[in-house]
């Protein structure tokens, strides 16, 4: 998680139109110029999000750690090898 913070700190984040996400204010406008409107259409291209003009190679990966962060609790990757309550 801490690359997380170092790549992040040097990009202000905003909330945008999709809910909870925080993003770089270009990061949004591409999103807008590329008409993705839902965190499901942003899921949908989250693997060729370089592809698009504007969007470099920190800045996908800024988006894909925040697309992470919303993961619902049973994808997201528990990091200790342990089974959590739930896979009991």
């Amino acid at each position: 998680m801490t690359r997380h913070y170092e790549i992040c700190e040097h990009y202000e984040t905003c909330e945008g139109p999709i809910e909870g996400l925080f993003l770089p204010r270009l990061a949004w406008d591409v999103l807008h110029r590329e008409n993705i409107r839902t965190i499901g259409e942003l899921r949908a291209v989250a693997g060729q999000l370089e592809r698009f003009d504007g969007i470099g190679p920190i800045t996908a990966q800024v988006i894909r750690l925040e697309l992470n962060r919303l993961a619902a609790p049973e994808e997201q990757p528990s990091g200790d090898g342990q089974l959590s309550a739930w896979g009991a």
